[in-house]
């Protein structure tokens, strides 16, 4: 292979190995160091250029200075992939289970599977995990549920794989934590369950409190298309689960023009945050429970522990 084209496809950078495969003689490689046209990165793996590595001129390095079959994984294929929007402080790289590299890596976590060559991606550049892989990985070394929620609906909300897929590659794992918890939310996903807050809403707020099931992830088309995340298009009641992200400046603006909206066809809309659902679930339904009371419900909802302000708010 031509060397331009093959440090062009790698970023910048080349390993000694590859250098010297494609004619690049010891003299050569050695003037270009000292002369500082290329620069060292890692034992045996040079960038071919000053200054400063962007983030996939890193990964690059990382992959080649493991070696054999090595591919970016964990949070740093999330990255690469668009599922998470912070790449963190060191490079992730995954090996074949059936060697070790040799020697500590700086700035590189390198982890080890024995399924790797069934879990890569075949095309993307730099070599990766596929993007299923990625999250059951992130979710495998998660140190809480909450952690692990967020990557799986991460994946699903920013149409990155679909539930299907992930339930699919959750099946060819012998081994991962948080298995049940993970098949479980999977079913919530497929329902329309988009975010860990909407997970929330699902099981501590409908679900524990008896409430109707609503609609979620709801289009409704008109002169705009509009998303709405709970509907209870029987009460004409809807529920806004507002995250951090996509509810600022524009966002904030069509938040309340659709709300505008909404009131204007006879909808009430009520809208909570992170705060809300996390903190005070049974503050939630008892407030939902009155609305809906008030717009036909007829149905009763249930206290989930002793001191829940649910059922008192049936009464009314």
């Amino acid at each position: 292979m031509d060397i331009d084209d093959l440090i062009a496809g790698q970023d910048g950078v080349i390993s000694r190995a590859q250098a010297v495969a494609c004619g690049l003689t010891e003299d050569t490689l050695t003037w270009r160091l000292r002369s500082r046209r290329w620069q060292r990165v890692h034992a045996g793996v040079y960038a071919t250029f000053s200054g400063p590595l962007p983030f996939r001129a890193r990964v690059w390095a990382a992959i080649l200075r493991a070696g054999s079959g090595a591919v970016a994984s964990h949070r740093t294929a999330a990255y690469l992939d668009g599922l998470c929007d912070d790449s963190g402080p060191v490079i992730h790289v995954t090996v074949p289970g059936r060697r070790r590299v040799r020697g500590k890596i700086d700035g590189v976590r390198v982890h080890y599977a024995a399924r790797l060559p069934r879990t890569r991606h075949p095309t993307k550049s730099p070599r990766r995990t596929r993007v299923e892989e990625t999250v059951l990985d992130l979710v495998d070394t998660a140190h809480h549920p909450r952690e692990a929620e967020g990557w799986v609906t991460a994946a699903c909300q920013r149409r990155l794989s679909t539930p299907k897929r992930l339930a699919d590659a959750l099946g060819r794992r012998k081994k991962i934590r948080w298995r049940g918890m993970v098949e479980a939310m999977l079913l919530d996903v497929a329902d329309g369950a988009h975010s860990p807050l909407e997970l929330r809403h699902l099981r501590r707020v409908e679900r524990a409190h008896g409430l109707p099931t609503g609609c979620r992830q709801r289009r409704v088309a008109g002169h705009r298309v509009i998303w709405i995340d709970v509907d209870y298009p029987e009460h004409r009641l809807r529920v806004e689960l507002d995250g951090r992200v996509g509810h600022t400046g524009e966002g904030r603006f069509r938040d309340r023009h659709r709300d505008n909206l909404a009131t204007i066809d006879g909808h009430a809309t009520l809208r909570y945050g992170h705060a809300d659902v996390f903190t005070d679930p049974c503050g939630v339904a008892a407030e939902q429970a009155r609305v809906l009371r008030s717009r036909g419900w007829t149905g009763t909802p249930r206290s989930c522990r002793p001191g829940c302000p649910v059922p008192a708010c049936g009464q009314t």
